[in-house]
Parts: structure tokens; sequence; C-alpha cells
């Protein structure tokens, strides 16, 4: 009997965490246990995206990281205070930690403040996932998507296919324009006058025929007569300019157009030099 029971006791020191072969037990149990925990949190991260009326998938993205991040932080932290060797050793290097940690501060000030800019982003919301942003690059302004937030990093893919990387603590100081939270069209007007003894209704026609060339039909909101005075005649064209459009460039285009077609001898009823623009 007394034998039996010495066996035991042998068999248990085996795994006592303070032997060699138990702290490699315990290793693989926390492993496993960090491994399954993490698989739960997927999984659930999985079912939150998927579920009817969810919109914050950035903030779903990141949380799944940060989350995963932190078991495995956690994971580590327990089994140092279970093994004894490892416990000892961080109570002798206790006294030289506060060394270390500034060293390490200093050389990863920059991965530290990206991970920081990522909580920032994901609290503060910005941007979201496949959200356009307009961005400032080496090598000029971008427009892209957003396709990735992670804990160091935001990426964007253009409309050619070109991945742009933003490290976090960038893309949360740096200006940048959400192209896809713009809530409404610019609107611009232009003033067209002809000759008060020009056809206002061919006038009309063709102001609309010359703006179609440049915007589509349905950004045209108006085209009509404002006013008839003792020379000429006043017709307002009103268009919507698109959100991710410059609403400059298409006033320039549309009054290029405008003075080059309203101008043409092949419009007829319009005089030639009874138009000016404005």
């Amino acid at each position: 009997m007394h034998e039996l029971k010495s066996g035991e006791s042998d068999i248990l020191s085996l795994f006592r965490p303070d032997s060699w072969l138990g702290a490699l037990l315990y290793l693989a149990c926390f492993i496993v246990i960090a491994l399954v925990l993490t698989r739960v949190l997927r999984a659930g991260v999985h079912a939150a995206m998927t579920r009817k009326g969810h919109t914050d998938v950035t903030g779903i993205h990141f949380l799944q990281q940060l989350g995963t991040a932190l078991i495995w932080v956690i994971a580590l932290i327990l089994y140092a205070h279970l093994v004894p060797v490892l416990r000892s050793m961080g109570t002798a290097l206790l006294a030289g930690a506060s060394i270390a940690s500034v060293v390490i501060g200093l050389a990863a000030q920059s991965t530290l403040g990206n991970l920081i800019a990522g909580i920032a982003i994901t609290i503060y919301r910005p941007f979201r996932l496949g959200e356009r942003l307009q961005v400032a690059t080496p090598t000029g302004t971008e427009v892209g998507t957003v396709e990735q937030l992670s804990l160091g990093y935001t990426t964007l893919r253009t409309t050619d296919n070109r991945e742009i990387v933003l490290p976090n603590s960038v893309a949360a100081s740096q200006v940048m324009l959400n192209l896809s939270r713009m809530k409404s069209a610019s609107r611009i007007s232009i003033t067209i006058r002809v000759s008060r003894s020009a056809p206002l209704a061919d006038v009309r026609h063709a102001v609309r025929r010359a703006a179609r060339a440049v915007v589509p039909d349905s950004a045209i909101k108006g085209c009509h007569l404002k006013s008839i005075e003792s020379k000429e005649a006043v017709v307002v064209l009103t268009i919507d300019i698109p959100a991710a459009e410059d609403p400059d460039t298409i006033r320039e285009k549309l009054i290029s157009t405008l003075a080059a077609q309203l101008g043409s001898a092949a419009i007829d009823g319009l005089p030639l030099d009874g138009i000016s623009l404005d």
C-alpha cells in the first residue's frame, strides 16, 4: 500500500508546475484554452456581423483583434504566475523593469502610437469599412475605399486596384475627406444672357442639350427664364454636382461647352453675337 501511494505521488509530482514536464503540460493547456477562446470570440464576431441591422463593421473587426491580443496576453501572464521558475525570474527582473519599459517604449513608440490611434479611430469613428476616403499620399491625393482596419494600419483600395496602407497614427492625424458621408451634392447656377429677340424655347432646349454633354440629365435641376431686360433675356441653368466631383471643374466644363455649342452656327435661331455666360 505504501508503495502504491508512493507511485501515485511520483506520478503527480510530474504534473507539478515546478517540474519541466509539468510546465510544458501547463503551457500546452494554456495554448489550447487561448485557441478555444479566440475561436469562440471569432464565432461571436461573425454572428454579430451577419445579424440584421448591424452596421458598425469597423468596430467589430477592431474589437476582435484587440480581444484576441488580450486573450493571449492574459494567458501568458497567468502561465508565468503559475510556474514558480518564471515567477521567481519575474521577481528578480522587477528591479530592471522600469528601465526596460522606458527602452521598449522609446523603441516601440511608433507601434504604440499606431495602436492608440487605432483605438481612437474605433471610438470616434471618423470612417468605417467600405467608406470612400480622399487622403494625401507621397504620390499625391488619392481616393480609396477602406478595406481593412487593423491594430496598426488602415488599408484602402483604389478604383484601379492599388492598395494604400496608412499607419493608424497618420490616418488619425491627417486631414481627409470622407466622400461617403457627404450629405448632399453641390448646386451651381450658370446665367446665360441672350438677345431679347432670340427664341427662348430654342435657347432653353439648346442649353439643356449642351449641359447633358457634361453631366447626366438627372443632375439638371432647372433651366428657366429669370428675367427679360431692355436688350437681353436672362436664362439660369441649375446643376447638382455629384458629391465626388469638383464643382469648379464641372462649372468650367459647362461654361466651355455652352459657349461652344450656343455659339455654333449649327444652332438655328440663336444670334451668334448675342450670347454671354456668367
